[in-house]
């Protein structure tokens, strides 16, 4: 990569930077929670899932399974019935009752503060821990999700070839103290503005200030 390319990036990373703390001077989880081990239940289930419609229905499982000692001694069946509406349902089901489980065996009921240990649990793949590790925990981090990664191409930050690679790019452009704060700007904006049909890299206010010369519309590779 050139000089000047990188030096692009870095330019428009500083805008960004700033047009996101105008747009979300204040940012906190979508996902409800109340400790590390209900966030790390919401984020499970969010995959494949609206954060809102997560909302709804953890209320009621985590009545029923508030920690991990009382959610390992839940049945599978049990579990599901409570999350039926969402996508995998038993699948996550399963997952959710085996990681209540490990917990309880491998870490006196807490949840686990490192991301080899997080990532080690059922259900709990990268972008998963980083979130709990994020939010959970404060240790800076840069979830990637579907939004981030849209946007990391449209803004010209990173190609979009891996979810590892936009996240390692975006981990170089942006100062480390900003990166829990911008996960969360950056999808609070792409669902407001830059959504992934409402916004082909030549609509959103962003796009509009970062590329006023662009003409082809921008075309993204999924997360």
């Amino acid at each position: 990569m050139s000089h000047n390319n990188v030096s692009r990036k870095s330019e428009r990373a500083k805008i960004i930077l700033k047009r996101l703390n105008q747009y979300y001077p204040e940012v906190t989880s979508p996902l409800n929670h109340r400790d590390p081990f209900t966030l790390l239940v919401a984020v499970l289930l969010s995959a494949q899932c609206t954060d809102k419609k997560v909302n709804e229905v953890t209320p009621a499982l985590l009545a029923a399974g508030p920690d991990p000692a009382a959610m390992a001694s839940l049945d599978e069946t049990t579990i599901t019935n409570h999350i039926r509406q969402l996508g995998l349902a038993k699948t996550k089901a399963k997952h959710l009752r085996r990681l209540a489980e490990l917990l309880m065996k491998n870490h006196a009921g807490t949840v686990p503060q490192s991301l080899k240990e997080l990532e080690a649990l059922p259900g709990v793949g990268h972008k998963t821990a980083s979130v709990v590790m994020a939010q959970a925990f404060g240790v800076p981090t840069f979830p990637v999700d579907t939004h981030i990664h849209r946007l990391a191409q449209r803004w010209d930050l990173s190609d979009g070839s891996t979810v590892i690679n936009t996240e390692k790019d975006l981990k170089q452009l942006f100062p480390r103290e900003h990166w829990n704060r911008l996960h969360l700007q950056i999808i609070f904006y792409g669902r407001e503005f830059c959504t992934a049909r409402g916004c082909d890299g030549r609509v959103c206010p962003l796009c509009r200030e970062l590329f006023p010369k662009r003409r082809k519309p921008v075309v993204t590779r999924k997360a």
